[in-house]
């Protein structure tokens, strides 16, 4: 069965998603929307409080003391009202854009220790994204929801204000406020997609630096070093330009927004000036304009455009949050099937370790791979051969809970192999992937990994004895992820051991023999084959056709056939 041969699910099934923002969000979506409001609510408490500076200079202009200090404690009694409100929003809004973040990191953690060794596609970017990019959504879920609830309330409070007043400067308001949110738009469009590319860039440089490093050795036996430099120069040149380009669109809308912000406070003030010192007498409900009334406006028309300055301010906060989104999501979407199981320790399933496999399809990319159905005894010796791409590391994969078929049944121990199962199950296995892949920590702990066993019985089968005595700290040197220090047979060899380690009842090895000499190959063929005469169930994923013919039955896959 080829790729794209089992239809994919209706799609009119499945509901529509939202956008990936509001699915980070959609947690915390009740308190940032409580949280927005009572900011909104915070900055209507400027509208009485402006009043009752304005009356002060307006009664000090008029030689009128009287109630001054009932106006200065109304004063000072909002600004505490309007601090109170401002930092129990703030508070609320902080808590809230770390819960998310750690959230949406959890999530992204909790993906990519799913994945086999080796599979994380472009490790530098997930690292990128898990480390910095994920912080970008902060500024958007504490700033963004209050600018705009500010914006949606306060700048209409001030204009019905300013209307009863002064019907000319409400007019001022009503035809320079609209002008903001329109250009902001048009630009905003374009701080998407700066933002967006930018942080590419940014992922693009850390895969760069992660991979360069990964080969540190081979560039300087290939004294590639110039060459690495000219691609870093190159990489961080391009990401410089991206930057460049965000800091463009940002001082561009700044520019938009305060100069149509000066233009509308400084006609205010022109008209209430010359409107008090009686040189013009229209433009107010009842002239002549009284001077408390004038400087009430004059203190309430930069709050008129303040909100929209956050909105601004936010919004480039919003392009930067939804570009991180957007990737987050598309690395989710771009992930395997989920592991089975939790991933953690459990009891081994018992009963005799059968596998049976009937009608088990999987995904391979944006089509399918079917495999044939197969039942393999306890103590069988398999080998699974074909071309590349046939999914051979995927079936091995399969069999063992790492990934769910999308479609039929796998059995394992006579039980379906699934969530209930899959912990038991992988507690009877041992696991030789195709390449070598070390934890940050010492050898010993890497081959046992904190389980009961024989350690020597398995360094011996593993014929990795001398390799572990020629190390400088024997079983306490840490190797690093790549196995720094180790041939590649070495390693191999290390990754064996690790598989045999504890005596397991079915060993999985994928390409347990390539790229390693004949001598080193025999050494790893001998150490399978010791398992199988023990009694454990091998199958291997290999084209090494000598290795095939020592399994005790070939399965070949991608040929359409079903073998049992």
């Amino acid at each position: 069965m080829h790729a794209g041969s089992v239809p994919d699910p209706d799609p009119t099934a499945t509901p529509r998603r939202a956008a990936p923002l509001a699915r980070l969000t959609a947690a915390q979506a009740g308190t940032l929307r409580r949280a927005a409001w009572i900011s909104a609510l915070a900055a209507l408490t400027w509208l009485p409080q402006a009043w009752a500076l304005a009356m002060v200079f307006g009664d000090a202009l008029g030689g009128r003391f009287d109630r001054t200090a009932g106006l200065v404690a109304a004063f000072v009694l909002l600004g505490l009202l309007r601090a109170f409100l401002s930092a129990l929003a703030e508070g609320q809004l902080f808590r809230a854009g770390e819960a998310v973040v750690a959230e949406a990191r959890a999530r992204l953690i909790a993906q990519e220790v799913r994945r086999g060794p080796g599979e994380v596609a472009g490790p530098g970017a997930v690292a990128a994204l898990a480390a910095e990019k994920l912080d970008l959504l902060l500024p958007y879920v504490a700033r963004y929801a209050p600018a705009r609830a500010r914006a949606m309330l306060l700048p209409a409070a001030i204009l019905g204000a300013a209307f009863s007043a002064s019907w000319a400067v409400g007019l001022v308001l009503l035809i320079s406020g609209p002008l903001i949110p329109v250009f902001q738009a048009l630009i905003g469009i374009a701080a998407k997609q700066a933002s967006k590319r930018q942080l590419v860039e940014v992922g693009a440089l850390n895969d760069l630096l992660v991979d360069r490093l990964s080969a540190l050795t081979a560039v300087r036996l290939l004294d590639a070093g110039a060459r690495v430099g000219r691609d870093f120069a190159t990489a961080s040149d391009s990401l410089r330009r991206r930057t460049m380009a965000v800091l463009r669109v940002a001082f561009l809308s700044s520019t938009v927004l305060e100069l149509f912000a000066a233009l509308g406070v400084a006609m205010v003030a022109v008209w209430c000036g010359f409107t008090v010192l009686g040189l013009i007498g229209w433009g107010a409900w009842a002239p002549p304009l009284a001077p408390a009334l004038a400087i009430w406006l004059l203190l309430l028309t930069p709050d008129f455009y303040q909100p929209l300055r956050d909105v601004a301010a936010a919004w480039h906060d919003k392009a930067a949050a939804e570009a991180v989104a957007e990737e987050l999501d598309a690395l989710e979407a771009d992930s395997a099937a989920p592991l089975l199981g939790s991933g953690g320790r459990a009891a081994p399933l018992t009963g005799p370790a059968t596998i049976r496999l009937t009608g088990v399809a999987a995904r391979a990319g944006s089509g399918w791979i079917g495999f044939p159905d197969l039942a393999i005894m306890a103590g069988d010796t398999v080998a699974l051969t074909g071309p590349s791409g046939v999914g051979k590391t995927t079936l091995l994969r399969l069999i063992a809970g790492l990934v769910a078929p999308e479609a039929g049944q796998i059995a394992v121990a006579g039980r379906p192999l699934d969530d209930d199962t899959a912990d038991g199950w992988r507690a009877r296995l041992g696991w030789m992937p195709q390449g070598a892949w070390f934890a940050n920590e010492s050898l010993r702990a890497t081959i046992t990994g904190g389980r009961p066993g024989d350690l020597d019985a398995a360094l011996d089968a593993a014929a990795v004895g001398p390799v572990i005595a020629a190390l400088p700290q024997g079983l306490d040197t840490r190797l690093g992820e790549r196995g720094v220090g180790l041939s590649g047979g070495e390693a191999r060899r290390v990754v064996l051991a690790r598989a045999l380690y504890g005596t397991p009842d079915v060993i999985l090895a994928d390409e347990p023999t390539a790229d390693l000499d004949a001598d080193t190959a025999a050494a790893v063929t001998a150490g399978l084959l010791a398992q199988a005469a023990r009694g454990a169930t091998l199958i291997v994923a290999t084209h090494d056709p000598a290795l095939a013919a020592r399994m005790g039955r070939t399965v070949p896959l991608g040929q359409g056939s079903e073998a049992a």
